[in-house]
């Protein structure tokens, strides 16, 4: 040994005077070398903390967890590097740890951070040989990787930045166990391209955790550590030499078909990745929702089953939303299907579709609670020829049927759509427009004339996160919240239906004998506990809806297709229903006893006989003071007489080519009555009858339909514009 205690092979020898360079840059070196280490327990350096280190550590991965913690998906956030977990030593293959210590620090656990007898080979090699050569431990590889200041300037570190290294990694020593390092090591180290740490090394070259590397795997791993952006070639040498094998046949054929390929890292979990995409962000990397792991995983199953089941039908997307009744949370958001959708990235939960029947019981809602029917109430289910501002309306039933009287409880459950219209006439387009917006159906923007008397049909465009949040709304009593799908965002209620009326469609719904005169007694509505539910289809069978609720949840499913093609032969029935039901009775698994919600004070009991007999007599529930003991047919209509056309707000033109004598505007009553009368501002028309002409002149005109007394039955306003005609 030397006076400074370095090993006496250290020598240097030559006399050329490229020689008499080297040899002193390598005095210089080890001189600097052997005075740190006598006077480097002489000199505090703060190393930082381990845990720190590992808390400090950043994922390029965001990911999404349910309520309770389980992860939903993991969606990459950071496009600067992938790191993915910080790994902790015992959840690493022993294979990585042998082969990695074998290759870069075969002495790791015998040295105190320096490795003298290396770095002294490595001098010689540098700068006697002139053949570059690294000496760095584990321990300085972990100093350098925490202190940017380590970081070398040009292809390698100055003697000033390896002394600072030395210096370092002999503190860390001090600080950190040995374990403590290696795991540093394997977390904080590039091993190909932009994948720093075991666990993005682990995932995307072989697709496994770190605990699952085998031998040849691990020696691979180590191989890289050394030249990360090696050639597979070159990478399977060193690696072949790390496990000392004989044939290095296999380590090729590895490294050929995992670095032939850019590395691919598969998410731990796929479940939300619409929401994901949402939620996650930079800023947002750990991000806790209000939804369930295992309901959501289960929705996603139910749904891809069931459009298999509609194969050949021309049916390839659905979705599903569900919330809890009491909250109003979301406990899983399905907007696609996944890999078997024609379009993952659509987002069916927020798409706009038609509604089609699934509007009816907040129509009937808004005409219970305003007492102008009841359950029991008589509508009349006949072919109807609607005249309105845009031309002829002709409702249908779906099954081209027609009953004659019907209750409104039949009517609703059995999906009745002329009694529906004829229920719209009588309660106004524009009060159930209001009604539509106030239960959160923010995309119903148009005027009631707009939609006309179709939007009872369910015409107007509404979103399944819309949809199933109203009927949520019925099942409480009334009161709407948006659902939250982030635990902190609370929301006050809003009532916006009396408890009582929701309650009356609530039972009408979970009504089984009423619906089976539509869809039988055996069908996917029906569950062993108490449920309320509607289905939907909407023109040409574009939309498939079902949604229902119990006490605790409320379900709604769409399927469909995102392009808008229409289905085959697919109704809510044997679209959405059968998913909805599945959906159901995952959820009360352990609670299938649950009964329906008590019945408000202000809901009374009566008995009802229907004269004429159209339907048996039945203990019928009503709003407080309008229950009858007898339902009586009349023969007489129900419906005032309205202004079917012109429209409110309808602009006409003056037509210069149409001769004078000739253009004509007909005013259209909604009911053939000859004794209606006409007013135009002011001056009331000398024609009487259903259907007036009047010749059009530029202005601004209040048109009123009024009957024998003078009463005003019904009014509009609307505008003609242009030049008035001129006699030639």
């Amino acid at each position: 040994m030397t006076a400074h205690g370095l090993p006496g092979r250290f020598r240097l020898t030559g006399t050329d005077g490229a020689g008499s360079k080297r040899r002193g840059r390598a005095a210089r070196w080890l001189s600097a070398c052997a005075a740190l280490f006598l006077c480097a327990p002489l000199v505090a350096h703060a190393v930082p903390n381990f845990d720190a280190v590992r808390g400090a550590w950043r994922s390029s991965e965001g990911l999404l967890l349910d309520r309770h913690g389980r992860l939903l998906d993991e969606l990459r956030v950071d496009d600067r590097v992938r790191k993915l977990s910080w790994v902790r030593l015992e959840n690493v293959s022993p294979a990585v740890v042998v082969a990695v210590v074998h290759a870069e620090d075969k002495r790791f656990f015998e040295h105190g951070g320096v490795d003298w007898r290396a770095l002294g080979d490595a001098a010689i090699d540098t700068l006697l040989r002139g053949s570059p050569r690294g000496a760095s431990t584990l321990t300085m590889q972990v100093a350098a990787m925490l202190d940017p200041a380590l970081k070398p300037e040009g292809s390698r570190r100055s003697v000033m930045q390896k002394v600072e290294q030395i210096r370092e990694a002999r503190e860390l020593e001090h600080h950190w166990s040995k374990r403590q390092i290696l795991e540093a090591h394997l977390n904080l180290s590039t091993f190909r391209g932009e994948y720093i740490g075991i666990d993005a090394a682990a995932r995307g070259l072989f697709q496994k955790d770190p605990s699952g590397i085998e031998t040849r795997e691990g020696a691979i791993l180590a191989a890289l550590l050394r030249g990360p952006n090696a050639s597979p070639a070159v990478v399977a040498r060193r690696a072949c030499v790390v496990a000392a094998a004989h044939d290095c046949r296999p380590f090729e054929k590895l490294a050929s078909e995992v670095l032939g390929v850019p590395p691919r890292v598969e998410p731990k979990a796929r479940l939300a990745p619409l929401l994901a995409r949402l939620l996650l962000s930079r800023d947002a990397r750990r991000v806790q929702t209000t939804l369930d792991a295992a309901v959501q995983a289960h929705v996603i199953e139910v749904l891809r089953r069931q459009i298999t089941n509609l194969a050949g039908r021309n049916v390839h997307d659905a979705a599903a939303l569900v919330l809890d009744n009491a909250t109003g949370d979301v406990l899983a958001y399905v907007g696609n299907t996944g890999s078997g959708s024609s379009a993952q990235f659509v987002d069916g939960v927020k798409g706009l579709r038609q509604a089609g029947s699934t509007l009816k019981p907040f129509l009937y809602g808004k005409a219970i609670e305003d007492r102008l029917l009841t359950a029991a109430s008589v509508l009349d289910d006949s072919p109807a020829n609607l005249v309105t501002p845009g031309g002829l309306y002709v409702p249908q039933n779906y099954d081209h049927t027609y009953r004659g009287p019907v209750s409104v409880r039949v009517a609703l459950s059995g999906s009745l759509n002329i009694p529906a219209v004829r229920t719209l006439m009588l309660v106004g387009t524009e009060p159930f427009v209001d009604r539509l917006r106030a239960f959160g159906f923010d995309d119903v923007v148009e005027s009631g004339d707009f939609y006309g008397y179709s939007l009872a049909l369910g015409s107007a465009d509404v979103t399944l996160w819309q949809l199933t949040a109203a009927y949520r709304a019925l099942a409480a009593g009334g009161d709407w919240v948006e659902p939250r799908v982030l635990p902190g965002d609370v929301t006050k209620p809003v009532h916006v239906m009396g408890a009582s009326a929701a309650w009356i469609i609530a039972d009408i719904l979970s009504d089984r004998g009423a619906r089976s005169q539509t869809f039988g007694l055996e069908n996917p509505l029906v569950t062993r506990f108490w449920t309320a539910v509607k289905t939907g289809t909407s023109k040409d069978m574009r939309d498939n809806w079902c949604v229902g609720f119990s006490r605790r949840y409320t379900v709604g499913v769409w399927v469909g297709n995102f392009d808008g093609s229409p289905m085959q032969d697919v109704s809510g029935i044997s679209g959405a229903a059968p998913a909805w039901w599945d959906i159901m009775q995952f959820l009360h698994e352990t609670e299938r006893r649950l009964g329906p919600p008590p019945r408000p004070p202000d809901v009374l009991v009566e008995h009802v006989d229907f004269s004429p007999p159209f339907e048996p007599a039945r203990d019928e529930v009503f709003l407080r003071g309008t229950e009858v003991p007898e339902v009586v047919l009349k023969p007489t209509a129900v419906v005032p007489p309205r202004i079917a056309y012109p429209g409110e707000g309808v602009i006409l033109a003056v037509d210069p080519d149409i001769p004078e004598p000739v253009e004509r505007v007909l005013f259209r009553a909604s009911e053939p009555r000859d004794s209606l009368r006409w007013r135009l501002n002011d001056e009331v028309l000398p024609d009487t009858g259903p259907v007036v002409a009047w010749e059009p002149r530029p202005g601004r005109f209040e048109l009123a339909l009024i009957d024998a007394d003078g009463q005003v039955l019904d009014s509009v306003h609307f505008e003609v514009r242009g030049a008035p005609k001129r006699l030639p």
